[in-house]
């Protein structure tokens, strides 16, 4: 009877692949990264935060930058169409299968709701409310997408030894069909806050959806400028015989071409992320390969957490600085063009309309080291200032104390030295053997691990 129930039970593949690359069963000591997080969140609040407060950066971007992000692991991102294997994947990933941890899967579309998925001590699932209600997880900003929202969120905490490292967040399918009305929240606004804190995102298709619908475009709009952290994966591959999976892999590049629009396209990864062995007769060594390829991808996300992470502060910096920098010359021009007789709302309606003929712009690229790519839309700030008048801000030339010194000259310095010195310190106590040359060839170009020999 034993035979007859191992006939109807899909033979499990081996999972020493994960375990290795991820390195699940080493007892390393953790990175000690406290005192590195301590000195980023010191830079970021004494010399980033007064000038992104003074001129309400928060206002143009809609991001806030909290404790609990600076302190955060790295995120990965799962999106996609409805049934192409998110959840499987991550149940995969973490081994859940069986397990009363797994996510629910199937046929049908089955997550609704964005499931968080932490580290904790025990098996716990916690209220979209209460996440958004806890300072300490990085989680609490998304409070401002209202109550229904918070309804289709959840955490799941499971102690598992990846989850050490990193958290997975899994979204509800793109239906193509349906508007985002039905869905009671503004799913791209929520979207868009989980792909701009992403340090991975993982785009999943299978070969049986791969039509590309308005709500899938408007998505790739929405991973505009952070292609860096793209992967595609087309899942389910071992359901194809090769020809067919050939065919189906040209079919996603022809439907994706036009939305990614970068000069190298983004890696495509094919396997089948589950725990069910491969289909017989299909090309096994080559989806076992793409699949330790995306781990090792992963793998790398983890190990260059802190490095991401102050890359990431000091960007954020400089968008700051340039928004200051515009609002002081819009302040400015508005200044030199007001007399005694004029009216000011009327002045300043000019300025804001055509920024161009004051060279509000032009004067930003000629006199600081931006670039022109760098400064953000027009547009939005006919919008920001829509809301917050021009006399409600000072001069950056009058944002300067005895004690403080100077708004501009303390997120300057942050940027050009305090953060790549931050950086610095951890490359070389990390891993010192990195500046050895037969890696870096002692001066030459590192070499491009991706190009074919």
């Amino acid at each position: 009877p034993e035979e007859v129930e191992d006939a109807s039970e899909p033979t499990k593949r081996d999972r020493s692949h994960l375990e290795n690359t991820l390195k699940l069963n080493e007892e390393k000591p953790a990175d000690d990264v406290s005192g590195v997080l301590q000195r980023l969140r010191k830079i970021y609040h004494s010399s980033i935060k007064p000038l992104e407060h003074s001129y309400r950066y928060n206002e143009l971007r809609q991001h806030e930058i909290t404790d609990g992000e600076i302190t955060s692991k790295p995120m990965v991102l799962f999106l996609g169409p409805w049934s192409v294997g998110k959840s499987s994947m991550i149940n995969y990933l973490l081994g859940l299968d069986n397990t009363p941890y797994q996510l629910y899967t199937g046929a049908e579309p089955t997550t609704s709701e964005f499931t968080v998925i932490m580290h904790g001590p025990k098996l716990k699932t916690i209220e979209g409310i209460v996440m958004a209600a806890d300072s300490a997880r990085s989680f609490s900003p998304l409070e401002k997408f209202g109550q229904n929202f918070l309804e289709k969120l959840i955490g799941i905490e499971v102690p598992h030894k990846l989850l050490e490292r990193v958290t997975f967040v899994d979204t509800p399918g793109i239906i193509e069909n349906r508007k985002q009305q039905e869905r009671g929240y503004p799913f791209n606004d929520v979207c868009q806050w989980f792909i701009d804190r992403a340090d991975l995102i993982f785009v999943v298709f299978d070969p049986t959806k791969l039509d590309v619908g308005l709500e899938l475009e408007m998505l790739f709009r929405q991973l505009k400028g952070r292609e860096s952290q793209i992967r595609i994966i087309l899942n389910k591959a071992d359901s194809l015989a090769t020809q067919e999976l050939m065919r189906v892999y040209g079919a996603l590049f022809w439907s994706l071409a036009p939305l990614i629009n970068v000069t190298e396209p983004p890696r495509v990864y094919v396997s089948s992320f589950w725990p069910h062995d491969y289909h017989p007769e299909t090309h096994r060594d080559l989806f076992l390969k793409e699949e330790i390829s995306l781990l090792e991808d992963l793998n790398q996300v983890i190990e260059n957490r802190m490095e991401n992470k102050i890359a990431f502060i000091r960007q954020h910096a400089i968008r700051v600085r340039i928004h200051a920098l515009l609002v002081d010359r819009y302040l400015q021009t508005y200044k030199d063009k007001m007399t005694f007789f004029s009216d000011g709302e009327l002045v300043f309606r000019d300025i804001v309309e055509d920024p161009d003929r004051f060279f509000i712009f032009k004067s930003i690229l000629a006199k600081t080291n931006v670039s022109k790519f760098d400064l953000p839309n027009r547009e939005a700030y006919k919008d920001f200032f829509g809301i917050n008048p021009i006399t409600s801000f000072k001069l950056l030339s009058q944002q300067c104390s005895y004690m403080g010194g100077c708004f501009l000259e303390k997120i300057e310095k942050a940027i050009t030295r305090e953060l790549p010195d931050l950086l610095g310190s951890i490359g070389l106590g990390k891993k010192p053997n990195v500046l050895s040359c037969d890696v870096t060839g002692c001066g030459e170009t590192p070499k491009n691990r991706y190009r074919k020999p």
